[in-house]
């Protein structure tokens, strides 16, 4: 089984009293996966910053 259908499995086995924490779980790591994904656009963002702000970087753009 691949994974997605290996976990789909396992909740399936899970008692009802306990689905309230595994949507819990997964609203968490959604959350995360988020957080990462801004992370990752501030980092670029200030690590090209110095790039954009460049006079041959607005040179290159102006005729577009």
């Amino acid at each position: 089984m691949i994974k997605r259908e290996t976990v789909i499995s396992e909740i399936e086995e899970v008692p009802e009293p306990f689905l309230e924490e595994v949507m819990d779980f997964i609203h968490f790591l959604k959350a995360k996966i988020t957080k990462e994904r801004i992370d990752t656009a501030i980092a670029s963002e200030s690590s090209l910053k110095k790039d954009w702000l460049r006079l041959e970087e607005d040179e290159a753009w102006r005729n577009l």
